[in-house]
């Protein structure tokens, strides 16, 4: 059996795929499986112990025919789509598999061989795809998993000399972003070494909550990482605070302790922590208004923003345990 995983979503869906291809490497149903995925993740999978081959997509360019040509070359017998979306609709049944598989969302899924639907009743996304491959694999998904290189433990070892907390303090979207004032307040709270991490887009806003929280020992780190090196430092910190976001699902990769912030999403859409260590912080009042999106928004919509406001650094660091013994 040759397997083709076609997950060319953004950075923390792709970290969830890692599930899928733990779970067919595990049962022995297909040792190396494949990945498809966008062009800027393909950087997850360097020296990868068992996916051997990585299709990156680079979806700025206009066509597709290119890539159907490479992957029909492959001569894969299953492809798994966990996209929803066209494209990757008809990259898949253009794939030469003889098995298709992917969710009934998915615009061109009734040429898909084999479909299920993508639910939304409080079943994680890891068990939603899971589903896909469940006649293949009967029983429980394995945990997603990433593998940072020696190397990239290496880089990040001089930033481990003594205990520290990371902290991602951004979202692509405006009301999944726990305020950076409150951040700072959470900084100032914590009162021990913090690493702020984000991707080059990041490097402003976390520059002015290192400055704006007046702690020598908060070091911004945005720009300065792979996402493989941020994983390491990830895996060796005390905590990781974190929104609802991509750097969520690494920590959950990397089995690392990790506290997850919902504003105007929520748990029960699928993307909680996965950590042996985690917890989940939610503003305590009831709001009629959330969640308010599955995706987030670019502002709220109520004009008041107390799914996040209402949530103090107290609640985050009680719910966290990272003072208990």
């Amino acid at each position: 059996m040759k397997v083709l995983i076609v997950q060319p979503a953004f950075l923390g869906d792709a970290i969830l795929a890692t599930s899928v291809a733990e779970t067919l490497h595990a049962s022995g149903v297909c040792a190396h499986p494949h990945m498809l995925v966008r062009a800027s993740n393909a950087e997850l999978f360097t020296n990868h112990p068992f996916i051997d081959h990585v299709i990156a997509w680079d979806k700025q360019n206009g066509s597709i025919r290119p890539l159907i040509a490479h992957i029909r070359d492959q001569h894969y017998t299953h492809v798994v789509n966990l996209q929803r979306h066209a494209r990757s609709g008809w990259i898949t049944i253009r794939s030469g598999a003889s098995q298709t598989i992917g969710f009934k969302q998915n615009p061109l899924s009734i040429f898909f061989t084999r479909r299920h639907v993508h639910r939304m009743d409080g079943v994680h996304e890891v068990e939603r795809n899971h589903e896909l491959i469940a006649h293949l694999v009967p029983g429980k998904p394995a945990p997603p998993r990433l593998y940072p290189h020696q190397t990239e433990y290496d880089y990040i070892a001089p930033y481990q000399h003594q205990p520290y907390v990371c902290i991602a303090p951004t979202s692509v979207w405006f009301t999944k972003q726990y305020p950076a004032s409150q951040w700072i307040d959470l900084i100032r709270e914590l009162g021990m070494p913090v690493y702020l991490l984000g991707g080059p887009a990041d490097v402003e806003a976390c520059e002015y909550i290192a400055r704006e929280s007046r702690a020598t020992a908060v070091v911004s780190l945005a720009g300065r990482l792979s996402v493989l090196q941020s994983a390491a430092l990830i895996s060796g910190a005390r905590m990781t605070f974190v929104n609802d976001s991509a750097t969520l699902h690494m920590a959950s990769a990397m089995n690392a302790p990790v506290t997850a912030i919902f504003c105007s999403t929520i748990p029960a859409f699928g993307f909680g922590p996965l950590s042996d260590q985690s917890s989940i912080v939610e503003t305590p009042e009831p709001l009629a208004c959330r969640p308010c999106g599955i995706h987030g928004r670019t502002s709220c919509p109520q004009g008041h923003f107390r799914c996040a406001t209402t949530i103090t650094a107290r609640q985050i660091i009680e719910a966290s345990k990272i003072g208990a013994k």
